[in-house]
């Protein structure tokens, strides 16, 4: 080993000599912008390592961020997808509670806006399993003094009626079924009709003559003749109307949701329903701007019925006052 380093001695010194020149040449010349040419040859000679070493850590760094680090994400990634999904769970149940509270509240202002008729309030338990039967059934019964003929019925309109009764359920047979029927009459002219399922969603309006000009959107209410639903009922709006043989054939777009319904009125008795304050009003302002001179006169009428109905008043009885004694007559003279 010193025998090799004694024998190349020169050709290293000769090396070392050559490369110190070519430093002092590189520090010594420059290149644009004034860059020495030994700075050049160096940014030159480590860039390839810098790029290396750049690449390296940026290589490192993502799998250290994008799987290291993240070894958690996953278990979070599935607690954060639970709590979305017991979140719109808690939506739908709060949107259904919101919907049942709305449609009890229609519920118990129309009770309250018609005192005078007896009404019970049914929950909706369950539908007939025929396609071809459409009827449904409630949770009041025999207890509940319900009794078969009896109306059915929703603030929107009518529903249909008690076919069958139980202990504590009943069926109801809407208007839409095939052996439903309801005495009718348009809210515009008062042409009495029968209102007829046909087994589909609308039912249809009979009797009504051809001549008859019906518009679409026309009322239809209950006539009160079937003597199950009272007077003045809304039971839907007309559809269609077309010339038939022999009478018109009516399509009725029912004004309660049949296809929907969740809870119901039943009425207990056939009296009629006062109207609102609101259509008494409005009634009271078409009658006045129409004939204002006779606006007062039904109130007037209604009050001298009832006042006719009304017993009067007797007087007193006094006790009978004493005869006055009559003078007699002289009697009459013997005969001589």
């Amino acid at each position: 080993m010193p025998d090799i380093v004694t024998r190349h001695r020169p050709l290293a010194l000769l090396a070392a000599a050559i490369i110190f020149q070519v430093l002092l040449l590189a520090f010594q010349i420059k290149r644009e912008h004034d860059v020495p040419l030994v700075r050049h040859w160096a940014v030159e000679l480590l860039t390839p390592f810098e790029r290396a070493g750049t690449w390296s850590l940026s290589k490192v760094g993502g799998i250290w961020h994008g799987y290291i680090a993240l070894r958690d994400t996953h278990a979070e990634n599935l607690r954060l997808q639970g709590e979305v999904e017991r979140l719109r769970m808690r939506n739908r149940e709060l949107e259904g509670r919101a919907a049942e509270a709305q449609r009890l509240a229609g519920l118990l202002n129309f009770r309250e806006s018609h005192p005078e008729a007896p009404m019970l309030a049914a929950q909706v338990i369950g539908a007939s399993a025929d396609p071809n039967s459409h009827t449904l059934f409630i949770n009041r019964g025999e207890k509940d003094h319900v009794r078969r003929n009896l109306a059915v019925v929703t603030p929107d309109g009518v529903v249909g009626k008690i076919v069958e009764v139980f202990a504590s359920t009943s069926q109801v047979l809407l208007i839409n079924d095939k052996e439903s029927g309801v005495g009718a009459l348009l809210a515009d002219t008062r042409t009495h009709g029968v209102v007829k399922g046909i087994g589909d969603p609308e039912p249809r309006l009979d009797y009504i003559a051809n001549d008859e000009k019906i518009p679409a959107g026309t009322a239809v209410l209950t006539s009160g003749e079937d003597r199950i639903f009272p007077k003045d009922l809304p039971i839907g709006t007309v559809e269609t109307a077309s010339p038939g043989i022999p009478f018109q054939t009516i399509r009725v777009l029912p004004a309660a949701h049949l296809d929907r319904l969740e809870e119901v009125l039943v009425l207990l008795s056939q009296q009629e329903l006062a109207p609102r304050k609101s259509e008494q009003s409005a009634a009271a302002a078409v009658q006045g701007s129409s004939s204002p001179g006779r606006a007062a006169a039904p109130a007037s009428g209604n009050a001298a019925a009832q006042k006719s109905l009304k017993p009067s008043p007797r007087p007193a009885s006094k006790p009978p006052a004493p005869e006055k004694p009559t003078p007699e007559e002289p009697a009459a003279a013997p005969p001589q």
